[in-house]
């Protein structure tokens, strides 16, 4: 029998999951509704403000359809995910101001256009209309750390918990308490203006009090909880005493918790998901139909270590090819989504999603039939320039003279996929929501 070669076919199939969740189009949706509650609120003044990978796009489509109601607004977006300097509509610059800043570590761009954010919403009163753009990344990108705390210890925290293997959740709950604007402190500062944020989730089960650390929503965390997730990970002696300081004060009740459920700057705001993983991933199993395949989708909450993972996808993958063999199918395809963790080890470069392709690789060594993409919506994996990686039963075998195991233990997935050329490279999408895996067999 001869096997089709499914790489473009699995490509194709993660372009049109990205398709659905075009930021550009998701957010241009809502621009109807927003002009409505401008009018029927009789509000002077509309002001945007975003933050996020996708921030940009997502400003871009207010601005084409609201431009005689937008006053000024501020945006920050990660290096390289900048449409253009300025935003423009109808061959006019806008009032929008775009920042560059770093992700995931935070840097000084980031600390400097939040604080022109706060600034501008400390003019705003109950005749203002806020409206948020909110997207992944936006933890990083909208920084200002609480006083006491420099950006340098708050980047600190943010490597060692990376590298620790924390997830979003613990990463946001320690994120939240060492901030001026997470964990709904931005909608503090706004109050009593009205808010709306638009929210590309790119998180489990979207929830609102972790997508981009839960700037305008009510927060379910605490300092107490923030203090076991740097207990958890035994990382407490490796940063400034300074943090620890601030999240016990808080503990203490020196420092005001975040506001919670039931404060009355919530009252003014509402917060809507416009896209998501689940969303992206019925747009492939839809795809994948129309190529003939029979597609299940497994999760949209994949989570766990991510060369784990990989191994268990590679698992339930033979299975399915056995099944195929047994019932005489064609083909088939299944789909997943999340975000896996690594916990680093060694000193290479990679990511979550070249981590779990090459586990997955190494498990279907010498198997024909099976094709399997990992890659991040947002067009990066790790620090790298590519989106993930595809692989198949012959991979390993390309790599002559190269030991995929010590690629795998040095956490050096990147190079191991450059040398036979199987990394994915998108560049930069302009969207997240989070990473997806798809796998075509027959």
């Amino acid at each position: 029998m001869v096997f089709l070669d499914h790489k473009r076919v699995v490509a194709d199939m993660f372009y049109t999951a990205l398709q659905a969740v075009d930021p550009y189009k998701s957010a241009g949706l809502h621009a109807d509704r927003i002009r409505s509650v401008f009018k029927c609120g009789q509000y002077k003044r509309l002001i945007v403000i975003g933050f996020g990978k996708a921030s940009c796009p997502m400003a871009k489509a207010i601005e084409d359809q609201l431009f005689d109601l937008i006053d000024s607004g501020i945006v920050i977006t990660k290096y390289g995910h900048n449409i253009s300097q300025e935003l423009e509509v109808r061959g006019q610059k806008s009032g929008i101001k775009i920042y560059e800043a770093g992700h995931p570590v935070p840097d000084g761009n980031g600390m400097k256009g939040t604080a022109e954010i706060i600034k501008l919403l400390k003019d705003v009163d109950e005749n203002t209309l806020v409206v948020c753009l909110v997207s992944g990344g936006g933890s990083a990108l909208l920084v200002s750390p609480y006083e006491g705390i420099t950006l340098t210890e708050k980047k600190e925290i943010t490597q060692l918990l990376l590298k620790a293997g924390a997830d979003i959740y613990e990463l946001n709950t320690v994120r939240k308490h060492l901030s001026k604007v997470k964990g709904g402190r931005l909608a503090e500062i706004a109050y009593p203006a009205k808010v709306v944020s638009l929210i590309l989730s790119d998180v489990m089960g979207d929830r609102l009090d972790v997508i981009a650390s839960g700037p305008t929503s009510p927060d379910t965390t605490t300092f107490k909880e923030a203090l076991s997730v740097l207990e958890k990970y035994q990382i407490k002696e490796n940063f400034s005493k300074n943090i620890i300081n601030t999240l016990n004060r808080g503990l203490n009740g020196l420092i005001p918790e975040t506001p919670k459920e039931g404060n009355k700057v919530f009252e003014r705001v509402e917060n809507i998901i416009i896209g998501s993983n689940t969303t992206a991933l019925s747009a492939a199993k839809k795809k994948a139909e129309e190529m003939g395949f029979h597609a299940d989708i497994l999760s949209s909450e994949i989570t766990g270590e991510a060369r784990e993972v990989g191994k268990w996808f590679a698992k339930k993958s033979v299975e399915r090819r056995n099944i195929l063999n047994t019932f005489r199918e064609k083909k088939c395809c299944l789909i997943s989504g999340g975000e896996t963790t690594v916990t680093v080890r060694g000193t290479g470069i990679g990511g979550r999603n070249m981590e779990m392709a090459l586990s997955f690789a190494m498990e279907i060594q010498g198997l024909d039939g099976i094709t399997f993409l990992s890659a991040g919506t947002d067009g990066t994996d790790g620090p790298t320039d590519a989106a993930g990686a595809i692989v198949n039963g012959k991979t390993i075998e390309k790599a002559i003279g190269i030991n995929p195991e010590k690629y795998l233990r040095n956490n050096d997935s990147y190079n191991f996929f450059k040398k036979i050329d199987a990394l994915f490279i998108t560049g930069p999408t302009g969207t997240n929501v989070m990473d997806i895996q798809i796998v075509a067999i027959e």
